[in-house]
């Protein structure tokens, strides 16, 4: 489930539809990664849509202040979602706080990191997880910061610019919060916002085949035909192999596998993949031995992917702590949006034993039977890839799977538009190439086409510019007609 999100969040990782959706795992040694840590924390209602119920939990926030033109500049709520915030990171939205004078305010998604409202996230306990009450959440954080900064300029009823920012699930929540709330937000940049809901996502693994080219995809596919004889001829051993016999179930095992693949493309880490890969495959050497290097070492390796992740048993465990993740997520995937990675009938990169029923086995496992994504209503509710709404800029990486679960389209009040280059990913606009381990301030020096990443921070900035122009015209014309 590599959504890792991302994310801008997500300061931890994501895999796909595992329980890295967008945010890959990043090392908290990474120098500079952080412009931020000092917490910061705000009362947060449990549940908004229920007048009677009045339980409240202690959500999480970080300010970074230091480039911020008080008091009339613009503000920057950069969402956190489904990973640990752990602080502000030093990606290109700091490049665009220095260049406007922004404030930057980041929440912690709520169930995650220490954001818990529970001690124990059982299925019940978890009824109160969903993007529209973190969208929710969001909306009363937005009043409550700027009647603080109001209050600490000894202003009364004004409203800074906001610009809302984020990657993948947040870039989801980004666009979405945009279109629940335009009178909140002034403008939204979703970075691979992944705001279409998708129950056989299919389009997953097609785009891995495509972002690999013909050599490097037949090499992942005689993988995976040798990995489906090994379980069925010895699965221990072949477990063992790639260090991963802690995984039982089959499935869960051919997930991993799966997933390993395609963060090398989501992240705009290709080379290191397919280059020793095909070079096993073309003379006809041990393919498998060398993938199952590159699981070790890169995947669960310098990566940080985990092998609890991909583990049912893992996943039932229902005590919430301040790295979890994995669970929460699973159950937003469950009930919400899907994301079901399975094979395509054709030319699949990925076992065909991750199908659907798998999804949903891993569902009733997890959270009781009849655990179900309502994936209509999601996309009926926000509109999936034809949401309308207006000052929102969605971008995208080329080799990005998940871009096909993102808006691509321009539309009237929706500009998009896709980053095109060899490692160009998930989140490159604000991350930079490789989109992980972090390049600090986004660097995209190491992107194969500097320049694609330039055009589109140079539209992104054009549209802040234009938002928060728009903001004071609208601020002049009411005070005019006072």
């Amino acid at each position: 489930m590599m959504l890792w999100v991302l994310c801008c969040s997500v300061a931890a990782p994501t895999l796909a539809l595992s329980p890295f959706l967008f945010s890959p795992p990043q090392k908290s040694t990474e120098a500079g990664r952080f412009v931020t840590q000092d917490v910061k924390w705000f009362s947060q209602r449990l549940d908004h849509f229920n007048p009677l119920d009045k339980r409240k939990f202690q959500q999480r926030y970080y300010e970074f202040v230091d480039y911020f033109k008080a008091p009339d500049s613009p503000i920057f709520l950069r969402i956190c979602g489904e990973s640990t915030c752990s602080g502000i990171t030093n990606d290109y939205n700091v490049v665009l706080a220095k260049k406007f004078g922004a404030a930057i305010v980041s929440l912690e998604h709520r169930y995650y990191g220490e954001s818990s409202p529970f001690e124990e996230l059982t299925t019940d306990n978890l009824t109160y997880l969903s993007s529209k009450q973190a969208l929710f959440d969001l909306a009363v954080f937005r009043n409550y910061y700027q009647e603080s900064v109001n209050e600490k300029y000894n202003r009364t009823g004004t409203d800074n610019p906001w610009i809302v920012f984020g990657v993948s699930y947040p870039g989801a929540l980004s666009a979405w919060f945009r279109l629940k709330f335009p009178h909140l937000v002034d403008g939204s940049l979703a970075s691979s916002g992944v705001v279409l809901a998708v129950y056989n996502y299919t389009a997953f693994d097609e785009q891995v085949a495509a972002s690999a080219g013909p050599a490097c995809a037949s090499a992942l596919r005689e993988v995976t035909r040798q990995v489906d004889r090994g379980l069925a001829h010895n699965a221990t051993a072949l477990k063992q192999l790639f260090g991963a016999d802690q995984l039982q179930n089959n499935g869960d095992f051919q997930y991993l596998l799966a997933d390993a693949a395609a963060q090398a493309f989501q992240y705009g880490n290709p080379d290191i993949l397919c280059l020793p890969l095909v070079g096993a495959h073309m003379p006809g050497q041990d393919v498998l031995g060398v993938y199952a290097e590159y699981v070790q070492s890169v995947f669960l390796g310098s990566f940080g992917a985990s092998l609890d992740s991909y583990d049912q048993e893992h996943l039932k465990l229902t005590k919430a702590g301040p790295h979890s993740g994995d669970r929460q997520w699973w159950y937003q995937v469950c009930t919400e949006v899907a994301y079901f990675q399975v094979a395509p009938t054709e030319n699949s990169i990925r076992s065909a034993g991750v199908d659907t029923k798998y999804h949903l086995d891993l569902c009733a496992n997890i959270f009781g039977e009849g655990t179900y994504p309502e994936v209509e209503i999601t996309n009926l509710y926000y509109g999936g890839s034809g949401i309308k709404a207006t000052n929102i800029y969605f971008t995208n990486g080329s080799q990005d799977p998940w871009r096909h679960a993102s808006k691509q389209t321009s539309s009237p009040g929706e500009p998009a538009s896709t980053i095109t280059c060899h490692n160009c990913g998930h989140g490159t606009d604000m991350r930079g190439c490789p989109q992980s381990p972090l390049q600090l301030e986004g660097d995209a020096t190491k992107c194969a086409r500097p320049d694609q990443v330039h055009q589109v921070r140079e539209r992104i900035a054009s549209y802040i510019k234009e938002w928060i122009s728009l903001k004071g015209s609208s601020s002049t014309l009411s005070h005019s007609l006072v």
